[in-house]
């Protein structure tokens, strides 16, 4: 680090958090989650990092568009959340927009896998921040579909890679 100004270098054990603005995008009770090529079996939120000097706004159009081939509808802002990043293990600092989207995504870039779902899945890790932030919160207010007695969704239609069915 020889030749940096103190206040340049690194801290040990502190580190700037990881910038990320994200959709939270609620269809017939069941939030769109994706995951990526390099951990195909976590699921997030879609969305990524902003570019320099772009607004977080200006972050969530280009994202949707470049992830999903999406136009977020009506985004406003639903949260900021602060966890630690599933990947890279580094806190996170994630600004949420609730949205809806004008057509149907498809995942696209870095993405591997798309899918609709309550939270409630078994067989679905989803990242900290969407598990312990974001689903409780649109629990509250009741954007997710009910959960039946067996952790499952009591109404809504089964997960796939498509929205859901009517």
């Amino acid at each position: 680090m020889r030749g940096r100004p103190p206040e340049d270098r690194p801290v040990r054990g502190h580190r700037q958090p990881l910038i990320v603005v994200a959709a939270a995008i609620v269809r017939r009770g069941r939030l769109l989650v994706v995951s990526k090529k390099a951990a195909p079996d976590v699921f997030y939120l879609p969305g990524g990092k902003p570019e320099m000097d772009e607004r977080a706004i200006e972050t969530l159009v280009r994202e949707l568009d470049e992830e999903l081939g999406v136009e977020p509808l009506r985004p406003r802002l639903l949260a900021e959340v602060e966890a630690v990043a599933a990947l890279e293990g580094v806190p996170l600092r994630m600004t949420v927009f609730e949205a809806h989207i004008d057509r149907p995504p498809r995942p696209a870039a870095e993405l591997a896998h798309l899918r609709w779902a309550t939270g409630r899945e078994r067989d679905l890790v989803l990242a900290p921040a969407v598990r312990d932030h974001v689903l409780p919160l649109l629990r509250r207010t009741g954007a997710l579909a009910p959960v039946g007695p067996h952790g499952d969704a009591a109404t809504a239609p089964p997960s796939s890679s498509g929205p859901p069915g009517p």
